[in-house]
């Protein structure tokens, strides 16, 4: 299962679904980083450092570093407020993976 590491914004609900499938989460909130303030790129710089792929909602930003910082692990999810969809499409598209290094996952809402 995968290693994630939850950004501040992330909705907790998903995050506790997410490992009653097995996966190992820290939020950054667990890590001792909630409300700091603390830039998207040390965000990442942790997860790496961690070996864990930032989980977030983030869109715009996590694809700007995907961009440019090559080495790092990213899953970004366009916000869906069915906490159990959510989870299950995120598991779907991370446990296809062997290996989240280098890459960038995109999870979408499913059509309405």
């Amino acid at each position: 299962m995968a290693r994630l590491y939850a950004d501040e914004n992330f909705p907790l609900a998903i995050v506790e679904l997410l490992r009653t499938f097995g996966h190992d989460i820290l939020t950054v909130q667990e890590a001792g980083n909630g409300g700091l303030g603390i830039p998207d790129e040390d965000v990442l710089a942790f997860a790496i450092s961690d070996n864990r792929a930032v989980l977030t909602h983030n869109w715009d930003d996590f694809r700007r570093l995907h961009r440019l910082q090559p080495d790092h692990n990213i899953v970004i999810c366009k916000e869906d407020l069915n906490a159990e969809r959510q989870a299950t499409r995120i598991n779907e598209a991370i446990s296809t993976e062997d290996n989240l290094t280098g890459k960038l996952i995109r999870v979408i809402r499913p059509p309405q």
